[in-house]
């Protein structure tokens, strides 16, 4: 073998080496865990969070509008949390509206903590949490500043949600209606989801611009998106709602995040 035929070979390898050790090192844009919870990579990037609340009084805790940068990239799950997946932690099932693949609701951001710490003990890390109000209003819009991340028209909302209008009276099977373009199912609808923060009423006029996890105390926490019995108002990307920690809901959920390595 002469030395040019050598040295293509040890190219090749070295190339198919790198290749693999690449592989290994980047993060999957979308994988499944233990207990079947399908995730997928939210990049990290820049957004305008918030909205300008002009049209509505009530509304004014969603400004200023606010330039917010997630600095680094997570998994957050495709679906919401389903009621198998919390048996499967939790042992049993305190949703009022009985379906294995319908999302859990009446769980408590209490409730929720504890199924995270259960998970995390049994997959041998710390990494699983719930998303912060700014990952989650980033992860829901995709890339867009429209009211909803399919563009301003209302009437496109059945396409992507169960809401007041379309759901009848509970939650249905997650994941039936169109993602957003990261492959988000139901982030709109369904039921709400609790978030990591406390909520804030004038948070976004001091927040930080860089990864901003809400005030450090407060009475209630944040939950995002719409549900099955709350009209398209509370159904937009930039909506916050505010629960205490204690309540039990059977239109409020969970989306489960989770930190890379």
């Amino acid at each position: 073998m002469n030395g040019k035929t050598w040295t293509t070979l040890l190219l090749t390898v070295a190339l198919t080496l790198y290749s693999a050790i690449a592989a290994v090192a980047a993060p999957a844009g979308q994988f499944t865990n233990s207990i079947g919870i399908e995730f997928v990579l939210i990049p990290s990037g820049s957004f305008m969070m918030g909205s300008d609340p002009s049209f509505d009084d009530e509304h004014m805790d969603e400004s200023p509008l606010h330039k917010v940068t997630i600095s680094k990239a997570f998994y957050l799950g495709k679906y919401e949390v389903t009621q198998a997946q919390w048996i499967a932690v939790m042992g049993s099932n305190p949703s009022r509206f009985k379906g294995r693949n319908n999302p859990v609701e009446r769980v408590s951001w209490y409730d929720v903590q504890e199924f995270i710490k259960r998970l995390n003990a049994l997959e041998g890390h710390e990494r699983y949490r719930l998303p912060t109000e700014a990952e989650w209003e980033y992860a829901a819009r995709a890339g867009t500043s429209t009211t909803y991340f399919f563009g301003d028209d209302v009437k496109e909302l059945s396409n992507y949600a169960w809401y007041h209008e379309n759901a009848g009276e509970g939650p249905r099977p997650v994941g039936q209606k169109q993602p957003n373009a990261w492959g988000l199912h139901d982030i709109y609808g369904n039921v709400r989801e609790w978030v990591q923060d406390w909520y804030g009423a004038v948070y976004y006029a001091n927040s930080p611009e860089v990864d901003p996890d809400g005030p450090l105390v407060g009475s209630k926490r944040v939950d995002r998106g719409g549900s099955w019995g709350f009209n398209a108002m509370f159904c937009r990307s930039a909506f916050r709602g505010d629960v205490l920690p204690d309540s039990r809901l059977g239109y409020l959920g969970f989306r489960l995040g989770l930190s890379l390595e």
